[in-house]
């Protein structure tokens, strides 16, 4: 049987800290009704015996105190609510122990924004990452030396799991469930629970937010400029020059600000637009096309398709507001 710690950190979303304990304790229940034995054992592991979730508006109680716990096989780390560094900071006494569990065989899963938490243990660095697309910007400053991939949905590297954003963290439980009660059980809880299984891609839901959170004036300057003028062909060579700077520096500067590629944030910027046109206007994609600056029609296909994980049409079929259709 595998013992599955599900923390319960001061300020979780209930939601996450819920719905995981509930699909983990099904599992059971369906081997249970098969004449099988339950596979895990699932505990609410916390600081207190009380512990205010979700904005302080209910109180989970937990199973057992962290302290208590010997040895587990999984932790599970819900997403997180408020002020990020509040949160960890108010949390900061799992740290020492998920880091002790996972030297002693623990694996351990963060859902969205519990990412912070994990990343704050240290055992990311150099790893793979996933957490809410909204929250990319904060997570790479606090944590640069993670590798955070905003389009992914899950994550798996050496016994460290991730999820993307909200309600994606039911992904990776299917995920889990899948690993270690077999892939019958997952289809099973995906299909009592009304999950679609195999979603690996949050870059649909993704808004490009241009990281502007930086001291670097003239990369600002050059943010806007691109953010004004996506229309128009816009090049490195004239950005150096409008800024009085040499080329190099500019490009360094500029990925070091924004993450970002001079290059790669004007693509993110154009498509930007283009996703807008497609969700409200009713302009066929070679006008959107057109509209944020682009002239080569593959080019900009597999553009949109890079960023956003599905073509033109696709996106339009997906969010377009219904009174345009």
């Amino acid at each position: 049987m595998k013992h599955i710690s599900i923390l319960v950190p001061k300020g979780a979303i209930l939601g996450s800290l819920e719905g995981s304990r509930q699909l983990l304790t099904q599992v059971n229940q369906f081997f249970l009704s098969m004449g099988k034995e339950p596979v895990f054992k699932v505990e609410l592991v916390g600081l207190a015996k009380a512990t205010p979730v979700s904005g302080g508006c209910f109180t989970a109680n937990t199973d057992v105190l962290f302290g208590d716990v010997k040895k587990t096989d999984l932790i599970i780390i819900p997403a997180l609510d408020g002020e990020i560094t509040a949160a960890i900071e108010t949390n900061k006494d799992f740290i020492p122990w998920i880091v002790d569990q996972y030297k002693n065989g623990a694996e351990v899963a963060s859902l969205c924004m519990g990412a912070f938490l994990l990343a704050s243990t240290g055992l990311l660095k150099g790893k793979s990452c996933a957490t809410h697309w909204m929250a990319a910007n904060q997570f790479r400053a606090m944590f640069p030396d993670v590798n955070l991939v905003t389009e992914k949905i899950i994550t798996d590297e050496q016994g460290l799991y991730s999820s993307g954003g909200a309600f994606s963290y039911l992904n990776l439980i299917l995920y889990l469930i899948e690993k270690f009660a077999g892939r019958d059980m997952a289809i099973l809880s995906s299909k009592v629970f009304a999950i679609e299984m195999e979603r690996t891609s949050q870059s649909s839901f993704i808004i490009f937010q241009g990281q502007k959170d930086h001291s670097d004036d003239p990369i600002k300057k050059a943010q806007e400029f691109i953010e004004k003028n996506y229309q128009e062909k816009i090049s490195v060579e004239q950005l150096a020059s409008m800024f009085a700077l040499g080329r190099r520096n500019l490009e360094r500067r500029f990925k070091k600000a924004t993450a970002n590629t001079v290059a790669e944030y004007i693509q993110r910027v154009k498509i930007e637009a283009a996703k807008v046109s497609l969700e409200t206007s009713r302009d066929n994609v070679n006008e959107v096309m057109y509209n944020v600056g682009y002239t080569d029609n593959k080019a900009f296909r597999t553009t949109f398709k890079r960023i956003t994980g599905l073509s033109p049409i696709d996106y339009r079929n997906k969010y377009q507001r219904e009174y345009l259709n």
